[in-house]
């Protein structure tokens, strides 16, 4: 059960990133019925301030042995340098040793190479740090073309988007899809997009760099058993086809029909862990004509057949 969270700041930090795990975490949510986090926000010297790199500064209250206590530590991005403390380094060692799940956003990869703790292990970087992390770090296994990578008790994440996805994703995986949705209705984040993603790694939130075609999502989740078409859907945003179309992939990074069958999936994936409904019922509430288009959809996108997929994880 996830209970303490723990946020490692080092000198750099990315305050986007840290306001990430922050948000996710740190905020008291429980009249929302979201579970209170015992979040703590850890340096090497608490009481004194922390850089940033933007202007501004931070002052952690709590010690490294805080973080070695935590169910989960988060490393949020920081400034890329060859080393860095020795004793924040044992600190992350010590706390995997004592069984916490580690995560980072971005930069904060290299935190966690330089502990040791990507040796062996599935994880990605941001895409443009991406050749230097693997001469960094050449026993880690990079895959630069995901949003975020699941490894057990090591969760690694892309840019500043794919931190959010990374952060809820954890949430999801502890605590279950209803508080992760409880959390990201009130970030008010978009519908998920597609991401290249692994076996049972989730394919994370959408960033939406505009708000015109968030009323056009929200009611084709409203409807995902209809069939749309690009000019019923250009329609509605009142634009044309072609500007409609150019609009949506740069906003969600994919196409509407792409868009659609992911939403499905993602619906379908719910009703697997939280109904005792039929395959073919599931089908029909998720929006696809036939189980079989069903199984298609779910192996292509999350990895496994619906039913392994209900098989481990069914409430």
């Amino acid at each position: 059960m996830l209970k303490s969270v723990a946020a490692l700041v080092v000198d750099g930090v990315a305050p986007f990133e840290f306001g990430v795990v922050c948000e996710v975490f740190g905020i008291d949510r429980t009249d929302d019925g979201v579970p209170s986090f015992d979040f703590r926000v850890c340096a090497e010297h608490p009481g004194q301030p922390v850089r940033t790199g933007v202007g501004v500064q931070l002052t952690p209250d709590r010690p490294l042995d805080d973080l070695v206590s935590a169910d989960l530590v988060a490393v949020p991005a920081c400034t890329i340098r060859e080393q860095y403390p020795p004793a924040v380094l044992a600190a992350l060692r010590e706390a995997v040793d004592r069984g916490a799940t580690v995560m980072s956003v971005c930069s904060g990869g290299y935190v966690l190479g330089a502990a040791g703790l990507l040796d062996d292990r599935d994880c990605t970087v941001h895409w443009r740090f991406a050749d230097d992390f693997r001469r960094r770090f050449p026993s880690a296994r990079v895959d630069a073309d995901v949003l975020y990578v699941d490894d057990g008790n090591l969760v690694t994440s892309a840019g500043t988007a794919a931190g959010i996805d990374a952060c809820l994703h954890v949430v999801r995986r502890e605590l279950g899809s209803r508080v992760a949705a409880l959390i990201a209705r009130r970030m008010v984040v978009a519908p998920q997009r597609e991401g290249g993603q692994r076996q049972f790694v989730d394919m994370p939130v959408p960033e939406c760099t505009a708000d015109s075609l968030q009323p056009v999502l929200l009611w084709m989740l409203e409807t995902l058993t209809e069939d749309h078409t690009v000019a019923e859907l250009a329609a509605r945003a009142t634009m044309s086809e072609r500007t409609f179309a150019r609009r949506f992939v740069a906003e969600t990074g994919t196409t509407p029909h792409r868009w659609l069958s992911t939403q499905r999936v993602l619906h379908a994936r719910t009703l697997l862990e939280q109904s005792d409904l039929g395959i073919e019922e599931i089908a029909r509430l998720a929006g696809f004509a036939t189980p079989a288009l069903l199984r298609h959809h779910f192996q292509r996108a999350v990895g496994v057949t619906p039913t392994d997929y209900r098989r481990s994880f069914s409430a």
